[in-house]
């Protein structure tokens, strides 16, 4: 792996601690004990315990950063410098033994992302990113593809689970989108499905109803790899709408069209 600068370095402490928990976890899958946290949404005595695990770790080398966590919420009074937090983003995968899903930690500077570290533990695949500085997966650089015509193009997407309310949305634009590509994929993590395009192995990605903690660290590996991240109308309000458009920079174009 390439050196490391220190922030990046933390984060990599943390997710190789946390992940050892996930791992003997995963292995122990119908022990786990299951709460639900909403219909289709569950949270798993592992999410808890492993955002635990990684706040205690990055608090301890940065004492006086804030935290935006998935299931702790925000705290922490510093307003240049926060963390953003996934500890299992795919948690349903990971309820059922499939391998795609991934701790995923961003740093936040004066409200923009600075860096970011994605960590599969099943596969051992760490895709990080810092600003100006490329992307990377393990020690690899990474670049997005070069594809620009759209039917040669696999795009993922997330879809609606079943709280979701706007599901015909969904099923109408998915329809529009697979008319036009090679392929669309739902896998089910969006931090993975980020760090895939960044990494080339797909060429878009476009997801609705996303939180900011989804896709913090995924954003910048994406644009230091060479893509570009919007909303769906190619402005850069993905956050605050909460959907959000990514592509390897060829083909944004003509995702907007189809989405519009």
């Amino acid at each position: 792996m390439p050196l490391l600068s220190a922030n990046l370095n933390v984060m990599e402490k943390a997710c190789k601690k946390a992940s050892k928990l996930l791992i003997r976890d995963f292995g122990e899958i119908e022990k786990l004990q299951v709460s639900k946290k909403g219909p289709g949404d569950f949270v798993t005595n592992s999410d808890k315990r492993t955002e635990k695990i990684i706040i205690n770790e990055l608090s301890l080398a940065r004492p006086d950063y804030s935290f935006l966590a998935e299931e702790s919420g925000s705290s922490g009074k510093n307003i240049e410098f926060r963390w953003i937090i996934d500890p299992i983003d795919g948690t349903t995968n990971f309820l059922h033994g499939v391998p795609y899903f991934a701790i995923s930690i961003g740093l936040e500077k004066n409200k923009e992302i600075i860096c970011g570290m994605i960590f599969n533990p099943i596969t051992n695949e760490m895709f990080y990113a810092e600003k100006g500085k490329g992307a990377y997966l393990n020690n690899s650089r990474i670049r997005v593809s070069s594809r620009k015509n759209i039917d040669e193009c696999v795009i993922l997407t997330g879809g609606p689970i079943l709280s979701y309310k706007n599901k015909e949305i969904f099923f109408k634009e998915y329809e529009t989108v697979s008319k036009k590509v090679a392929a669309t994929r739902k896998f089910g993590s969006s931090a993975l499905d980020l760090a895939y395009l960044a990494s080339g192995r797909c060429d878009g990605v476009w997801e609705r109803n996303l939180n900011y903690w989804d896709i913090a660290a995924g954003v910048i590996i994406v644009k230091e790899a060479g893509g570009t991240v919007t909303d769906f109308k190619g402005g850069d309000k993905y956050i605050e709408d909460k959907n959000l458009l990514a592509t390897n920079s060829k083909i944004d174009k003509d995702l907007i069209a189809l989405l519009a």
